[in-house]
């Protein structure tokens, strides 16, 4: 991600955590029930105690199990998250708090011989362990929030009552005890309420929606796929604008033989949500259409320009389908070459002598996404050197640390100039292509690669063969186009470039800080270039004359999320960790005040 805005949320991904097994909650469950059972040998030290300790840690454990799975399992059946699994992880979490107070709460009554201490610690223990099951339920589930109080009380209250039937059931327990547990669990939740009222205030002043609700939306698409609802809070918040897409394709005595789409829009912002899968769904709809290879590298676009929903990107589609006009503009082309000005590449081909392929890359420095600006300034470029037009083409081929966009502006588009003035001075030839595609089976979205696997686009100009490869993924770990461009050139590859589509379907399915793996972090290399290399050797293998066609179309009235949303939701984010650190700094001591005062005088 190029903007600062992108990268903090990109950021968050490393806050995201996985569950352990189901036989490993299960089995800490089962220690943890057995444990908080023992604590009854602090009230009845002797043989007695121990029996009494196991028995009561067994039916801990049996209610607990089967508390969750039928009455807890049954207020929240529709809710799409918390599946068994699920409900039985924060069951575990929020015992620990409760069987902590507890165990403690049996230590004092023990040597005070006070049941009153016992009831007034376990309650403590009861509000804490509520309203921390309640805070989960509120910020996750999809279940309205007053349908969650039943669930978040309900295993807990099974835990104390099977505690204290077998700590203090024979001390003679009252009324006034239950009013003690009832009172600490009201505070625990007002205060509960309070804390959450506080953290939505935050993205309602910032972006007209609740930060829960965000967040929830949020976790549904991480671990449902879900996108419905995080989608219609984009559509919310949403800019209309018109997007551009490119065409060059190339046509053989049989038809098509491959297909350049280069759209200006941004495909993400993460999973299947937005315009994240686009590049793999031009890919396929075009394969369709025209009947040949289709390579959808990353165009000149930010998270600015992330479509809204998935609808967005058929809308998209289905509109260059019905209007896209692919003009011939001759059969000829100059030679590729390739330009390096201060550590910018641009590699530059023209054909038809109409429009010119240029690829960007500042390999082996980081290349990220760059500026719409710049795409607009690389037109101007074209149309002063007397071309109807450019496709500009961010190669997106390696990250290496920080990116600095307005530094890399300025270079390309200096190196840019250059080589389109070295381009026109050569001279055209006609051209022949040749296109393949291939699938990797032992790479998918968890390593990296898209759908769209690998195509290769093989120019030959009077002899001079030019590879464009194009592998649908976020971009690339440094270093590995120029070792893959090496390889090309060992099998009859003159030059050309090693593109990602930067799709964004890789993007938040794996726990690592940026919450994906660039090409080639979790590939073995030499399988990824057996796959690149059979593409183009396949590519080679059927190369052809071809006559070029040319189209820019401009589809109106899209939905995308836009610059101002992006800078809005990164503010959001930041605004709730430190609104959440702060509010929980004044109300979990101020509450906890009030229940130790309340509790004294019960």
């Amino acid at each position: 991600m190029a903007s600062e805005p992108a990268n903090r949320v990109a950021r968050r991904y490393s806050s995201l955590f996985t569950l352990p097994s189901f036989r490993s909650i299960v089995s800490g469950f089962s220690v943890s029930c057995i444990l908080g059972g023992m604590s009854v040998i602090l009230l009845n030290p002797a043989v007695e105690g121990l029996i009494l300790g196991l028995l009561c840690g067994a039916v801990l454990l049996a209610s607990s199990l089967l508390v969750e799975h039928l009455c807890v399992g049954a207020l929240m059946r529709r809710d799409p998250i918390f599946d068994f699994r699920r409900r039985l992880f924060l069951s575990l979490v929020s015992s620990w708090v409760l069987l902590a107070f507890t165990a403690a709460a049996s230590l004092v009554a023990a040597l005070t011989r006070d049941v009153d201490v016992w009831v007034k610690l376990a309650s403590l223990g009861f509000a804490a362990s509520s309203s921390l099951r309640l805070l989960v339920l509120i910020s996750v589930s999809s279940l309205k929030r007053w349908r969650t109080l039943p669930p978040a009380l309900i295993q807990p209250a099974a835990l104390l009552l099977v505690l204290a039937a077998f700590s203090v059931g024979g001390y003679g327990l009252n009324v006034r005890h239950l009013l003690m547990a009832v009172t600490t669990v009201s505070v625990a939740f007002l205060g509960t309420f309070l804390f959450t009222f506080s953290v939505d205030r935050v993205g309602l002043k910032s972006v007209g929606v609740p930060s829960i609700k965000l967040f929830k939306a949020f976790i549904l698409n991480w671990i449902k796929g879900i996108n419905g609802p995080i989608e219609s809070i984009f559509d919310s918040m949403s800019e209309v604008k018109s997007v551009k897409v490119s065409m060059l394709g190339f046509k053989g005595s049989r038809g098509f033989k491959a297909l350049i789409v280069v759209p200006v829009i941004h495909p993400g912002p993460f999973k299947n949500v937005g315009s994240s899968t686009i590049p793999s769904m031009i890919q396929r709809v075009f394969e369709d259409r025209f009947g040949c290879v289709v390579s959808v590298p990353h165009g000149l676009s930010g998270h600015e320009l992330d479509l809204t929903s998935q609808l967005e990107s058929r809308k998209v589609i289905e509109w260059l389908l019905e209007h896209v006009d692919l003009q011939p503009i001759g059969s000829v082309a100059t030679p590729f070459i390739r330009l390096r000005r201060n550590g910018a590449s641009v590699g530059c081909q023209i054909f038809g002598g109409r429009c010119a392929l240029l690829t960007l890359t500042l390999a082996p420095e980081t290349m990220e996404d760059l500026p719409l600006e710049l795409e607009e300034t690389i037109q101007e470029e074209a149309r002063k050197a007397g071309l109807q037009s450019a496709v500009p083409i961010d190669a997106h081929n390696s990250i290496n640390g920080d990116f600095d966009v307005e530094r890399a502006s300025l270079l390309l588009e200096k190196a840019v100039k250059d080589a389109l003035s070295e381009a026109l001075r050569l001279e055209a030839y006609q051209l022949r292509v040749g296109a393949a595609k291939v699938i990797p089976t032992e790479f998918g979205i968890k390593e990296g690669m898209g759908p769209g696997g690998i195509t290769a686009i093989v120019v030959d100009v009077k002899g001079d063969k030019a590879a464009y490869v194009t592998i649908d993924g976020n971009n690339m770990i440094s270093n590995l186009r120029d070792e893959i461009l090496s390889r090309l050139r060992g099998i009859g590859v003159d030059g050309g470039e090693v593109m990602t589509t930067d799709t964004h379907i890789v993007n938040g399915v794996v726990m690592v800080d940026r919450g994906y793996y660039p090409v080639g972090e979790a590939m073995d290399h030499e399988r990824l270039f057996w796959y690149i290399e059979k593409a183009v050797r396949d590519a080679l293998g059927n190369m052809e004359p071809v006559s070029v066609l040319w189209c820019v179309e401009v589809v109106p009235e899209v939905r995308v999320i836009g610059e101002k949303q992006i800078e809005d939701l990164s503010l959001v984010i930041d605004a709730v960790f430190q609104r959440t650190k702060r509010t929980a700094a004044v109300i979990i001591p101020s509450f906890a005040a009030i229940l130790t005062a309340i509790l004294a005088l019960l």
